[in-house]
């Protein structure tokens, strides 16, 4: 087979891994990649966002399957065109993508179908916002309508930080993401992420993680695309994950499908658990970065397998065989991280680090520049290891951690604190 992933992150470099341990993978082109995915596949300069290039590109090179990574070209309809041409794609369709693309509608789908999730209201006037956070109080939490690259969601502790959120949110600080925003009621509990796959009827779990979304240690600072993860998560027992599919996946599939924007693809359904009973806190559309990175390690070549049948429509088909342990990825930003950073400081000690299946570092944002791996982006490795504990997974991982040099990057000391 012939696979085209299109992508430049973490999210990519570990599907690109994990693809490549299936042999049916005869050629993988990912683009447009980085520097660490080109090490181990081709790498492409296309415009993701356009999928007519898309469409034309996966022709010339007669690609079998095109996978979808981010959630801007599912929100743009990429996966829609692609479909259209007849190439089979694994990602939602836009109007499925609004799953994530639009908070409004996911409260609108939860309604329908009776999914328990926050109470919320939805705004397009700032002073409207602020009036009714005056009146709510704090704890509160203010949310982007539409995509913010993991950074669209504030969770204010105090009045002042929640009017801060409203007009830096609708400010223009997220651009056209928030030009509307939820404000939702404070949730109280553990989260978790659950990963479903889902060809439009058949519904498939592949995996639990929970993330550290804050910047510092201790859960403290502003909130970040994600500063590690770890899986599986322990809080989602049998009991958790099945109320979960019960009352959350299956009803939203379900009011998907009876409007006629069945959803194929991933399904990442954030929770927040309290006394066994599991709320929605927000969908998203694809992997997340960087939780994908840890299932990828656990989940190894048979993801090939399970992508192509979810795009066929052939999910019934498949079993889910885990390894029986855990992954733990700890991410290396750069300093500033998520406000100002520099780009271009040399990242030294890679070629000293093991790359196989229980250790791998996955590029997020890097670039190479006169044969030096250089720091590209905020979020720029995703140190990552697999253990039979999870103690063991994080001491693996921090001893990567420890062996590479940049001294103008950070990480988080307690990835995985909340499980340990």
């Amino acid at each position: 087979m012939n696979i085209l992933i299109l992508g430049s992150g973490g999210r990519e470099h570990a599907l690109a891994w994990a693809i490549l341990q299936n042999p049916k993978c005869d050629r993988l082109i990912v683009a447009p990649g980085n520097a660490g995915i080109a090490q181990l596949a081709e790498c492409a300069a296309l415009d993701i966002l356009d999928g007519e290039a898309v469409v034309a590109f996966a022709t010339d090179h007669a690609v079998d399957l095109v996978v979808v990574g981010p959630e801007a070209p599912l929100a743009a309809g990429v996966a829609d065109i692609c479909r259209a041409a007849g190439l089979a794609v694994f990602g939602p369709s836009a109007a499925a993508a609004r799953l994530e693309s639009s908070k409004v509608f996911t409260k609108a789908i939860c309604a329908a179908c009776d999914a328990p999730t926050a109470a919320y209201a939805h705004f397009i006037d700032a002073a409207a916002a602020r009036a009714y956070v005056a009146a709510q109080g704090a704890p509160i939490v203010v949310k982007a309508d539409g995509l913010a690259a993991g950074k669209g969601v504030v969770v204010a502790m105090t009045m002042a930080e929640a009017l801060a959120a409203v007009d830096d949110i609708m400010g223009g600080a997220l651009g056209d993401g928030g030009a509307e925003v939820v404000i939702e009621a404070f949730m109280t509990g553990e989260e978790a992420s659950f990963f479903v796959l889902c060809d439009g009827t058949t519904i498939l779990p592949v995996g639990t993680a929970q993330d550290h979304k804050r910047a510092f240690d201790g859960d403290t600072g502003p909130n970040t695309g994600g500063m590690g993860a770890y899986t599986p998560a322990p809080v989602m027992t049998p009991a958790v994950t099945q109320a979960a599919i019960d009352r959350i996946v299956r009803p939203v599939v379900a009011e998907m499908a009876a409007r006629g924007t069945p959803f194929t693809g991933v399904l990442f359904v954030g929770l927040m658990i309290e006394a066994g009973a599991p709320r929605l806190v927000e969908f998203n559309v694809r992997f997340g970065d960087p939780e994908c990175q840890g299932l990828m390690m656990r989940l190894g070549g048979q993801i090939l397998d399970l992508l192509q049948a979810c795009a066929t429509g052939r999910l019934d088909t498949q079993q889910v065989h885990w390894a029986d342990d855990h992954a733990l990825t700890v991410v290396m930003a750069a300093n500033g991280y998520p406000g100002a950073y520099a780009k271009g400081s040399a990242i030294r000690g890679l070629d000293t680090l093991a790359e196989d299946s229980f250790h791998m570092t996955f590029h997020a944002g890097t670039a190479q520049r006169d044969g030096r791996i250089t720091a590209d982006g905020g979020r720029v490795l995703g140190v990552t290891a697999r253990g039979a504990t999870l103690n063991e997974a994080r001491d693996r991982a921090y001893g990567m951690v420890d062996a590479i040099d940049w001294p103008d990057g950070f990480c988080r000391r307690d990835i995985g604190w909340r499980a340990l």
